[in-house]
């Protein structure tokens, strides 16, 4: 991609960041250069972001402002931005005492071909009796972080599923599945789900999220195979711009085989591990 095209596709990006919490239900609170998004009842927790459009840079007195409102509200202290779109930002939340995620943020590559369909993935509908599964496996995933094997297994994923938790994830991604805010895609090998993602459309752009796989199935090229059927049902829907963040350089990669290319770096801030 040539530098104004990924000018473009980054200002593209950003209505994307701004708009999708408010079709998610979130209400958008102004602390001037930050926007901090709420959720309104239940739904996903958001976060805070660099106003769209606005003027000037955060300082850490701003970001301090926010982290106080977050607090009040009982809700995530998370802030999320691109570093190339918003540079100033990251001395900011450091400043406040946050510590940054950094997160290769890639856009496939409109000209790449789609891989065949992998025989053991599909789509997940609203009433699918794995649903709630798929919805836990990328706990379980992220939960190990990497791409090397790793123990967690079925076992593991029954006992997730039996928690609280799960139910109430399953009823969150139902509602958007039925409401067309998202699409979810799933391996599954003899009646297990071994790997799951979704897609979040806004318009023409869509996101792919929380693919995950269980670590004891990794190194098989599910995620790939679920990514690819993601990819495939976004541009069915009408999607131009397909994007996504990969979890480290190595998970970049792997996406890099289907034609994703990294364009920018996407930075997540919050406490470090151990703040009360």
């Amino acid at each position: 991609m040539t530098d104004h095209m990924i000018d473009s596709t980054l200002s593209e990006l950003e209505r994307y960041y701004d708009t999708v919490p408010r079709v998610g239900g979130a209400r958008a609170e102004d602390f001037g250069p930050l926007t901090l998004f709420v959720q309104e009842g239940t739904g996903w927790p958001y976060y805070a972001r660099p106003a769209l459009g606005g003027s000037g840079d955060a300082t850490a007195e701003d970001v301090r402002r926010v982290l106080s409102r977050q607090r009040e509200l009982g809700i995530p202290e998370a802030f999320e931005w691109v570093a190339e779109t918003s540079p100033s930002l990251r001395a900011a939340v450091e400043a406040a005492g946050l510590y940054v995620h950094a997160h290769p943020l890639m856009v496939l590559d409109p000209s790449a071909e789609v891989l065949p369909p992998h025989p053991e993935v599909r789509l997940l509908g609203v009433d699918d009796p794995l649903l709630t599964a798929a919805v836990t496996v990328p706990a379980l995933a992220f939960s190990a972080a990497g791409t090397a094997v790793g123990e967690a297994g079925p076992a593991e994923l029954a006992a997730a599923m039996a928690q609280p938790s799960a139910e109430e994830g399953r009823s969150r991604v139902s509602g958007k599945l039925a409401a067309g805010t998202a699409a979810m895609a799933a391996a599954v090998r003899d009646g297990v789900v071994l790997c799951s993602g979704m897609y979040n459309p806004v318009g023409d752009v869509a996101e792919v999220v929380g693919v995950g796989t269980l670590p004891s199935a990794r190194r098989q090229g599910l995620a790939l195979g679920v990514t690819a059927a993601l990819v495939v049902e976004a541009r069915a829907r009408g999607a131009r711009t397909v994007f996504l963040s990969a979890g480290d350089e190595d998970v970049a990669r792997i996406y890099g085989r289907i034609g994703f290319r990294r364009v920018a770096t996407a930075l997540i801030a919050e406490p470090p591990a151990g703040a009360a």
